[in-house]
């Protein structure tokens, strides 16, 4: 069964739109060139690969290269109980699937936002209809669907000290991922870009849109700092290779309050 991949987001289709609508929301943008699609076969045919790297311990990045839509890097979180795939690429191959059951296989597949949905139906099926959790509130963007998609919201063990919960922003039914064994026992969230962590290292940020710079509100920036720091952790890892290494809790706490300072026009006086 054919299916087609967006070349811009790299979001599953079937059937193919006119165009993506992943992409012709304000929160993505439609290239200049126009609306490009592709398929696996095409984008092997190009060369493209998978590198898998250990993040830290039970944490492994999977990253397809050259960068295949927005070009995320996939978090496989490993457990005794089974393992998760946080955020999809938008391709894969046999070398790739072979990684991640040489990992230990998955229990269940989530996606942050609709952004980084990828190909993750066609992940499931690769890997014998491994669960596929998308929250309710953004069910609407799915543009491929299968027997193996549960819709869910509010917060969700999905695996021994391994919780979904939903600070929305980003949108509405944006997901992170809190891993209470991650960072030796301190706690690590995968956060998506719905919590940011900036080239710095030290800060992180909260937008409506990254590539049409629309910022959140200060109300709903604290509401979502809030919500994530009901949870302990110590490290931040965004859906790329962005990453606060320590004191990630604070972090996002302290930058809630930078941002909601400027939307307010307290810091005016510095402009």
């Amino acid at each position: 069964m054919t299916f087609w991949i967006c070349r811009r987001c790299g979001v599953e289709h079937e059937p193919r739109p006119a165009v993506c609508a992943v992409c012709a929301d304000e929160r993505e943008l439609v290239p200049a060139d126009g609306q490009r699609w592709t398929t696996l076969e095409e984008l092997a045919a190009e060369g493209a690969s998978f590198v898998v790297e250990e993040l830290e311990p039970d944490l492994s990045g999977l990253t397809a290269q050259p960068d295949v839509g927005i070009g995320p890097t996939a978090k496989i979180v490993r457990t005794a109980a089974g393992n998760l795939m946080f955020d999809v690429p938008g391709y894969l191959d046999d070398a790739a699937v072979a990684a991640v059951q040489d990992l230990g296989g998955l229990a269940y597949i989530v996606a942050s936002h609709p952004h980084m949905y990828g190909v993750q139906v066609e992940w499931s099926r690769r890997l014998g209809g491994v669960p596929i959790l998308v929250s309710e509130a953004d069910a609407g963007w799915l543009a491929r669907t299968d027997e193996a998609v549960e819709l869910w919201k509010g917060d969700r063990e999905i695996l021994p000290g391994v919780t979904l919960t939903q600070p929305g922003g980003h949108f509405p039914g944006s997901v992170v991922a809190h891993w209470a064994a991650g960072a030796e026992g301190r706690g690590v969230l995968l956060s998506g870009d719905t919590i940011f962590a900036n080239p710095d290292r030290t800060s992180v940020s909260f937008m409506r849109s990254y590539p049409n710079r629309i910022p959140l509100s200060g109300a709903v920036v604290q509401r979502v700092a809030r919500h994530v720091a009901r949870f302990e952790f110590d490290r931040l890892y965004n859906n790329f290779r962005g990453v606060i290494p320590v004191d990630a809790r604070a972090v996002v706490l302290r930058s809630a309050d930078r941002h909601a300072a400027w939307t307010s026009g307290a810091n005016d006086h510095l402009t």
